[in-house]
């Protein structure tokens, strides 16, 4: 029995992760706590495995004295000499003291201790293992649903994603394969727990990171994400060098890149913004895709006042404020929209600058109607 219960811990080692030596002393730590319960011993003992002999065996713990008054811990010097006459007072002498019917006692305990070790490690190698994917993407199949949560497989373990984490505008159905967040991962003594999420703005981050290499390598980087699943995200883009235009990485060529992503969230629409240290160009770009006259800034209340052309004010406050709600968000910034006319009839702004930024704007769309024209143009000739 003692060499198959070696061969068990070096198979358990190999095909489970679990260390050996961990075994090893919760094995002993189980046999010394057996044998004083079996053979109701308050001796000392200690247990030696010898993996190499294969054997197994109980050795009690004495202190040589000169007078015993405790036979349980003690032992005389007398007695002592008469196993090793190198003994002196003071030492403590081993006495092997393994019943004949050890074995049985120990097949028990390590039945025990192996199975509750292998309970913890594979326990401990899965959350191990999840918890170095909090904050990240991972593929699951949806497993089966009750009234509160939706549980994911995701490989070696059962996620949660809790109801309030759904996409309103997604329907879910076992055996379905999705994409979730994790969001968090506790360990607990039942195992570990995982929560995720489809609603998360770091789901739409990792896929732009899945999806756009300059975001992967670090060129340009993700400085902000606001979302309303399932309806409409925003997202501030950034790189530092002048050349690399991050907008137009992350839309890709004819809008690729950002249409899997678009289609990964069942036609949420996403704006994608170029982040500035400027607070006026920042909020300028936040409120896309409405035009903005002007952004008055309060850095002490870190608020702002945009104005932008009467017929672009619904567009700019979006539906149930939504586009504005969004801006907020994503900028960290207070945003007050009024109209042009609003804005003269406050004061904020004159005539004069408002004609100025009218044209201004006119300019910068006959800009961008040549570029798609020409866009245009380019694929009808390829």
């Amino acid at each position: 029995m003692n060499r198959e219960l070696f061969d068990a811990m070096n198979y358990l080692e190999k095909e489970k992760g679990i260390n050996k030596e961990i075994l090893m002393e919760a094995l002993e730590a189980a046999l010394i706590s057996a044998y004083k319960k079996n053979f109701k011993s308050a001796t000392n003992v200690r247990v030696d495995l010898n993996e190499e002999a294969g054997t197994m065996g109980v050795f009690a713990q004495k202190e040589i004295v000169e007078e015993v008054e405790d036979h349980n811990q003690q032992i005389s010097l007398e007695e002592a000499h008469n196993i090793n006459p190198a003994y002196e007072i003071g030492d403590v002498i081993e006495i092997e003291v393994t019943p004949r019917d050890f074995g049985r006692i120990a097949a028990q305990a390590a039945k025990q201790v192996v199975t509750q070790r292998v309970r913890e490690a594979e326990r401990g190698i899965i959350y191990n293992e999840y918890i170095d994917r909090e904050e990240d993407i991972m593929n699951g199949t949806i497993q089966r649903m009750d009234g509160r949560f939706i549980y994911v497989n995701l490989g070696k373990v059962e996620a949660k994603l809790p109801e309030s984490e759904c996409m309103p505008t997604e329907t879910y159905h076992v055996h379905d394969r999705i994409k979730v967040f994790v969001t968090k991962v506790e360990n607990t003594n039942k195992g570990p727990n995982i929560f995720v999420s489809r609603t998360h703005p770091g789901l739409l981050k990792r896929l732009f990171e899945m999806e756009v290499p300059e975001i992967y390598d670090g060129t340009v980087e993700v400085k902000s994400v606001a979302r309303e699943a399932g309806d409409r995200s925003k997202i501030s883009v950034h790189a530092e060098d002048p050349e690399i235009d991050p907008v137009g990485s992350c839309v890709g060529q004819k809008g690729q890149r950002v249409q899997t992503i678009v289609d990964e969230l069942k036609g949420e629409k996403i704006d994608i913004v170029e982040w500035s240290e400027d607070p006026v160009v920042y909020v300028s770009n936040a409120l896309s895709p409405s035009k903005v006259i002007q952004v008055n800034v309060d850095e002490e209340e870190k608020a702002t006042t945009v104005i932008v052309p009467d017929y672009q004010l619904s567009l700019a406050i979006g539906k149930r404020g939504q586009n504005a709600r969004l801006a907020a968000k994503l900028t960290g910034w207070k945003i007050d929209i009024k109209s042009e006319s609003e804005a003269k009839e406050e004061g904020l702004i004159s005539e004069e600058e408002i004609e100025e930024s009218l044209e201004a704007l006119e300019y910068e769309d006959s800009l961008e109607y040549e570029e798609s024209y020409e866009d245009m143009d380019e694929d009808l000739f390829k």
